[in-house]
């Protein structure tokens, strides 16, 4: 099977987007990997710091890995938005495919230094392993939470976007493999809409940067923006609020109208349905099917 280096290569070339969806639970995972192979396309798997320590590490990487070898289907693990050196290195050292050294927060000198720190262990441990381990890095702002706002997070700004320059350098002096820019995106849903995304900056980043893109915050993001944002240069989605959102109103639904059922795999099986016909137009939407 071919690495996920290789699936974003092709998608680059294809002009699609590989679809990247959180989990935290088994429930979800089912249903964005029914929704991924009826489609027949590669699909990313994330856990967040909190999200994978409630559905275990180790968990879930044996668990996206036994799928991946008994269907042989391109399904990969992604430590998606994780703080420190430590977590990336258990998350690696467990076998997940890719992670996400977020160091926003630190001056720009500190994030280049964690950045490379990880870079370089990924390096090591995929010449240890016989593994293709990618790393990514986010660059710019765009708010920390997945859920529902009621206005764009605080802090975000146009002055805290990536700016084409700032990708350039950052990618050479840290050496990873995808790069995630601020480019209109936020995390979350905002109520009164989205803003839209700023398509002429994703063209100057990927001009200059030479690395993939990766659009974070997805979930809100209007359709059109996101086949734009395709041709400019992003070769992976991250939805997560959407899938939540599409779980929680099913359960709620359903226990509304089942009030005395108790059989999880009975009052669950509609939020497995609700992410995957989320996940299923995402991804139809994404590899222009």
């Amino acid at each position: 099977m071919k690495t996920l280096r290789e699936y974003i290569s092709e998608a680059e070339v294809k002009k699609v987007a590989i679809g990247h969806f959180n989990v935290s639970n088994i429930e979800a995972l089912h249903g964005i990997y029914n929704a991924a192979k009826k489609l027949n396309v590669p699909v990313i798997i994330g856990v967040s710091e909190g999200e994978e320590d409630f559905i275990g590490r180790d968990e879930v990487a044996v668990l996206v890995k036994m799928i991946r070898e008994r269907d042989n289907y391109p399904i990969f693990l992604n430590a998606d938005h994780h703080y420190t050196f430590e977590s990336v290195k258990s998350a690696l050292d467990t076998g997940y495919d890719a992670a996400i050294i977020d160091a926003v927060k630190l001056p720009l000198a500190e994030n280049i230094i964690l950045t490379k720190k990880c870079v370089d262990y990924a390096k090591i441990l995929s010449q240890k392993e016989g593994r293709d381990i990618l790393v990514e890095a986010e660059l710019g702002f765009i708010g920390q939470s997945s859920k529902l706002l009621d206005s764009v997070p605080e802090g975000v700004s146009e002055a805290t976007m990536t700016k084409p320059e700032d990708a350039k350098t950052f990618v050479e002096q840290t050496g990873i493999n995808l790069l995630a820019p601020s480019v209109g995106n936020v995390h979350g849903v905002v109520k009164g809409g989205n803003p839209r995304l700023d398509i002429e900056r994703i063209k100057e980043i990927k001009n200059v940067c030479g690395v993939p893109l990766v659009l974070h915050g997805g979930s809100g993001i209007a359709d059109v923006d996101f086949t734009n944002a395709i041709k400019a240069g992003i070769s992976i989605i991250h939805i997560n609020t959407e899938i939540r959102v599409a779980y929680k109103e099913a359960l709620e639904k359903y226990l509304k109208e089942n009030p005395n059922e108790i059989a999880p795999y009975k009052f669950l099986k509609p939020a497995v349905d609700a992410i995957e016909q989320v996940v299923y137009n995402r991804l139809k939407l994404f590899n222009n099917l």
